[in-house]
């Protein structure tokens, strides 16, 4: 259901939006299409963000599509492991409105 809120929201700002169901289904889009921008969740069904942000990483055509990590795991200690293994930016959901984290992806759009 969150997810279809940020669909709505980012549609509504002109972006283009596929959204996965779980971890598996999101590595495979990864590396199959060509993004502008990842938005990556921490807690998926089956594989886990981080796993995905490190796959990703390593793919020849996925690795130089920046990655932010937008969660609700806010400590320290994961905004550090989500820099470490490359994600742009990390957001936690509920400090930010869906209009605040559009912003953020323009902003990350533009510096790429």
């Amino acid at each position: 259901m969150i997810s279809s809120i940020y669909k709505t929201k980012f549609e509504a700002d002109g972006f283009e939006v596929l959204i996965a169901a779980d971890g598996a289904t999101g590595l495979a889009l990864a590396k199959k299409e060509k993004f502008d921008i990842i938005i990556l969740d921490i807690i998926l069904p089956g594989l886990d963000g981080f796993s995905i942000l490190e796959e990703i990483k390593k793919d020849k055509v996925a690795k130089n599509t920046p990655v932010i990590m937008l969660t609700n795991l806010g400590t320290e200690d994961d905004k550090a492991k989500g820099q470490k293994l490359g994600a742009l930016d990390y957001l936690v959901k509920a400090s930010l409105t869906p209009g605040q984290i559009s912003d953020k992806i323009k902003q990350a759009l533009k510096i790429k």
